[in-house]
């Protein structure tokens, strides 16, 4: 897999924006990722040193609209950690 498909989007919240200043980023990642390919997209698409992956599955809801049932899709989240001599990573470019 590329790297640009392994990580899908950063996750964008008020718990992730406050764990950025932990060096901890969240993003959305392919559900058949694993830690070590994960690790390697980050550095190559950032160029930043990564630490540690932690990664958590989310199963799909279950929805109905009218007489139609079905599930949404599952997900994938990674919490990257970098180390204390990384560079930052800039979502927002002021």
């Amino acid at each position: 897999m590329d790297a640009r498909d392994i990580i899908k989007r950063p996750v964008i919240t008020e718990r992730s924006s406050d764990l950025m200043g932990e060096k901890k980023y969240t993003f959305e990642v392919d559900v058949k990722a694993n830690k070590t390919q994960v690790k390697d997209a980050i550095q190559e698409i950032f160029g930043v040193k990564v630490e540690k992956v932690n990664i958590m599955n989310y199963k799909g809801k279950y929805k109905r609209m009218g007489r139609h049932a079905g599930y949404t899709n599952k997900r994938r989240k990674a919490i990257v950690t970098l180390t204390a001599d990384s560079k930052e990573i800039e979502f927002f470019e002021a």
